[in-house]
């Protein structure tokens, strides 16, 4: 047995996953489904693509514009440092995706991202509830996380 995430897009299955790939380590394109006259959809298009990133097996169909993509799912990325951070950021939110609040982006696809330095996670969970509440405080007011100014915060 296996959970696998399934992520439909109207048209752009197939670019989405190249382009995640891209940019994660350890990813590729596993197989890709075109439709034909057992299946609909477009002729001689792409059905679905079958991609790891980093390892992470997800699946993502073209499936017309029944359903759409929204914050209530989202891709969480834990990274090393700042310098993940603005990168990962960077792309996803190029060529019209749109940045949120506290680490959320959505990127040009609609697919919504978090992009979480591990730094974060281990200043939320400070054994000093004043740190970790400072950290958390600092985080609500930011989109993309910058890490200096949580470790400001933190340090009061």
């Amino acid at each position: 047995m296996s959970v696998t995430p399934f992520l439909w897009f109207h048209v752009h299955a197939e670019d989405a996953a190249a382009f995640y790939v891209s940019l994660f380590p350890q990813s590729r394109i596993r197989h890709t489904v075109m439709t034909n006259s057992a299946i609909p959809g477009d002729d001689d298009g792409v059905l679905t693509v079958d991609f790891e990133l980093d390892g992470q097996r997800i699946i993502a169909m073209n499936g017309g514009p029944a359903f759409t993509l929204d914050e209530a799912f989202s891709l969480s990325v834990e990274v090393d440092g700042q310098e993940e951070v603005d990168r990962l950021w960077d792309a996803l939110t190029a060529d019209g995706g749109e940045p949120s609040r506290c680490g959320w982006l959505r990127d040009r696809f609609g697919l919504s991202w978090q992009i979480i330095p591990r730094e974060l996670h281990q200043l939320m969970a400070d054994p000093d509830p004043e740190r970790a509440s400072r950290a958390a405080a600092a985080m609500m007011t930011m989109g993309k996380i910058d890490v200096a100014a949580l470790r400001a915060a933190a340090d009061g």
